[in-house]
């Protein structure tokens, strides 16, 4: 994994906020893992996870075309 690019969303690829899509592009893993990721941590974490995703939807920087 090289992290050369800083974190962008990528909300035309993103289902809500682009954060999985982000995260997908930022590692260079399947977007699928962070989203059956998220679900998994959402349904364990009770909530937080939630939370989490919505800070780093608001925080970060959407990707220009």
């Amino acid at each position: 994994m090289a992290f050369n690019a800083p974190f962008r969303l990528d909300k035309a690829n993103g289902k809500v906020m682009g954060v999985c899509a982000g995260l997908g592009d930022y590692t260079g893993i399947d977007t699928v893992w962070f989203r059956v990721g998220f679900v998994a941590a959402s349904l364990i974490g009770f909530g937080s996870p939630v939370l989490i995703y919505l800070v780093i939807g608001l925080v970060a920087d959407a990707r220009t075309a």
